[in-house]
């Protein structure tokens, strides 16, 4: 099986020019690859065993959302409500 491998720059020019933060330390687009790349092979090697369940060869995209549904923690991470929470703003600087 290939492993595989996403793009570290354009990761982080993604998130440069995605203005989520005013700085990035070097090592975050690393890590996020690193994120994307394990859950990216957990998926397709779930997707991969619903396929051989169904006796196909080739992954759909059917077997992925099966696959998705079918573990909590990826039910869990991709369900629609697990982003929509605003995030928590930092504390009001005091007054001097």
């Amino acid at each position: 099986m290939a492993e595989l491998q996403f793009p570290v720059s354009r990761v982080d020019r993604l998130l440069r020019e995605g203005q989520f933060a005013n700085r990035l330390s070097s090592a975050t687009p690393v890590f996020l690859t690193g994120i994307l790349e394990y859950l990216m092979a957990n998926i397709l090697d779930l997707a991969g065993k619903e396929a051989c369940i169904n006796h196909r060869v080739r992954i759909s995209p059917e077997h992925v959302q099966r696959a998705l549904i079918n573990n909590e923690n990826l039910r869990r991470l991709f369900q629609p409500s697990a982003f929509s929470q605003p995030a928590a703003s930092p504390p009001a600087p005091k007054k001097k």
